[in-house]
């Protein structure tokens, strides 16, 4: 008998007692919460690719560990990690259907990390963010003058980047958009290019209403379904977080501006000449933001991280300094078209290497480059840093802030 295949989870090392367990959690967020299995159920859990039966999986474990282990105990494991809906079957597929219904019932995305990522009580919220925006960064370079079009800042958790969070923000105080386009990172994943919603987003300091008129004329050029994969908005964090501050800093004046909120999914142009408006769809997308994102009372923001580099990512390879300076000397490279906004150039000098550094913003970057094309001046990268992963490695992110060009035609 073939035994169910293990769905796509976050695996993490953890000690407990002197004992290393291993942490699984669910990206996609149907399961909330996580298990932690012993490094023999673990085993017997990373077997299980669909195609394994009882047997295999004895044989496997009798020659990974010198010892036999029961039926009992296999099932046992498989038992377990069903009903934590971590297997791919009628268990979790009820789950994911309920999740799916429930999310589609609502008009308002609910904010799905208020308590978990950063307090859920305004009060609270507000005197946390306060704090961070006035966290001491290094910014190269000064304030700049002028109304602001675009910010880069980064979508990891906010005590991590909490400098380039403040570098970035600081630049909107006083500003009065009535429009925010916010592209974001689709890390559970999405064939398409661009995913849409037209649900608002919930904050706890209020709704962060979504312009669905815009929304709904993006989604006519799309030749892709914009709203196959609106799933993954429920929980992706790279747009909540922007959403988080957005509100806060516009304060009472949460209901005079709007969003547009789109995430970005792999744009498939590896190969040369690596151009995405190649991809089918693309350039008539980002065509259209471009005309919605006329005007001078519109902001566009890209939570997008930068690299992701060690083994927790993949690589086999320990974190040291030297591969701090060589990840922050290729970061640079492809920051100096960023802030001259050359989109193509940006996206091109990451994928130069075939994003050896795992860059999870570049299509992010990318997309929200070309919606701002011609109408903003030179950026300042106003703070470049780099966080540790617990299970071993970097994310490398940067705050920066691109002034609204004099006389652009908006």
């Amino acid at each position: 008998m073939i035994l169910p295949a293990l769905r796509n989870l976050d695996a993490a090392p953890v000690e407990e007692n002197g004992e290393t367990f291993i942490c699984l959690s669910d990206p996609e967020g149907y399961v909330d919460g996580q298990v932690s299995l012993s490094g023999p159920a673990f085993f017997v859990a990373a077997c299980l690719d669909g195609t394994t039966s009882m047997d295999d999986i004895r044989t496997a474990f009798a020659k990974q560990f010198g010892a036999q282990i029961s039926e009992e105990t296999v099932h046992k494991v498989v038992d377990f990690l069903d009903k934590s809906g971590f297997l791919q079957t009628e268990t979790f597929f009820e789950l994911r259907a309920e999740a799916r219904r429930a999310f589609a019932a609502v008009d308002t995305r609910p904010a799905w990390l208020a308590g978990k990522s950063y307090p859920g009580e305004p009060g609270e919220l507000r005197e946390f963010l306060g704090h961070l925006l006035h966290t001491p960064h290094q910014a190269q370079g000064h304030k700049q003058s002028g109304s602001v079009r675009f910010l880069l800042a980064p979508h990891i958790d906010y005590g991590r980047g909490a400098a380039a969070y403040a570098a970035a923000y600081t630049h909107t105080a006083g500003a009065r958009p009535r429009l925010v386009f916010v592209f974001g990172v689709a890390h559970a994943g999405a064939e398409a290019p661009f995913v849409l919603t037209r649900k608002h987003f919930a904050t706890p300091f209020g709704t962060v209403q979504t312009e669905v008129d815009v929304v709904g004329r993006l989604a006519e050029v799309c030749p892709w379904d914009p709203f196959e994969s609106e799933m993954a908005h429920r929980t992706e964090h790279s747009i909540e977080f922007q959403a988080v501050l957005l509100a806060h800093l516009l304060g009472n004046r949460l209901d005079e501006a709007r969003i547009v909120p789109i995430l970005c999914g792999p744009l498939r142009a590896e190969t040369p000449p690596a151009d995405p408006a190649h991809v089918a769809g693309v350039a008539d997308f980002l065509a259209a933001c471009r005309e919605e994102a006329r005007g001078g009372d519109v902001l566009v923001v890209a939570g997008a991280d930068l690299a992701h580099v060690g083994r927790r990512f993949g690589d086999d390879l320990d974190v040291d300094e030297g591969v701090v300076r060589a990840v922050e000397a290729r970061d640079r490279e492809d920051l100096a078209f960023a802030l001259k906004g050359d989109a193509l150039g940006f996206y091109q000098s990451v994928m130069r290497d075939g994003n050896a550094r795992k860059v999870c913003g570049v299509s992010c970057i990318y997309a929200a480059l070309s919606t701002v094309d011609g109408t903003a001046g030179g950026g300042k990268l106003l703070h470049y840093g780099y966080a540790e992963d617990p299970v071993g490695g970097i994310v490398s992110f940067a705050g920066a802030a691109f002034p609204r060009k004099p006389g652009a035609e908006n």
